[in-house]
């Protein structure tokens, strides 16, 4: 069965991991919505271990960098809903996201953004996501905390009550269209 939004448009769930955590939980919204999956993919990885990895991070924000994704989506047009699924690196999104959100046309669409985090939440990146995709709607976002572990190991499980009951409320429509 093809995974549809209310307007019959297919489902997206995109997502960018380092750790395992975006892509536990964007692995558990695909099951639950029938959406298809996407792994927003640098060309270059990133370092295995966690200090490494913040590291290059961090220099790629500070130069504003673009990293080369190593896929793109097929067909975007297709889809209707987007499933946005990140870690916060540095008080927003991963610069691989941003790449990926300004190569894709989102006009139209709705972002429901989920996030993971050792504590800070959501940062600015809602704001980003906002400024990178002014003509979609970005509706309520989710965020899940991963502070269980900071290292290369997972810190979330699924099933995910708290992201079932999101998408639950999303399907009937109490937080569809919601802007943040």
């Amino acid at each position: 069965m093809e995974a549809q939004t209310h307007s019959g448009n297919k489902i997206l769930v995109a997502y960018f991991s380092w750790s395992g955590n975006a892509k536990t939980l964007a692995g558990q919204i695909a099951r639950e919505t029938g959406g298809d999956l996407f792994e927003i993919k640098t060309a270059t990885p990133y370092p295995g271990s966690y200090s490494e990895c913040t590291g290059a991070a961090k220099q790629e924000q500070n130069r504003n960098a673009r990293p080369a994704l190593s896929e793109s989506v097929t067909n975007m047009a297709q889809y209707g809903t987007i499933f946005l699924c990140y870690p916060n690196w540095w008080g927003t999104l991963p610069m691989g996201v941003f790449t990926f959100l300004e190569a894709c046309d989102f006009s139209g669409k709705t972002i429901y953004p989920l996030v993971t985090h050792g504590g800070s939440r959501f940062g600015r990146s809602l704001d980003d996501i906002k400024r990178l995709c002014p003509q979609a709607v970005t509706g309520e976002g989710l965020s899940v905390s991963d502070d269980a572990n900071p290292k290369d190991n997972t810190g979330v499980t699924t099933p995910n009550r708290e992201l079932t009951s999101w998408l639950h409320r999303i399907r009937n429509g109490t937080v569809r269209n919601k802007a943040i």
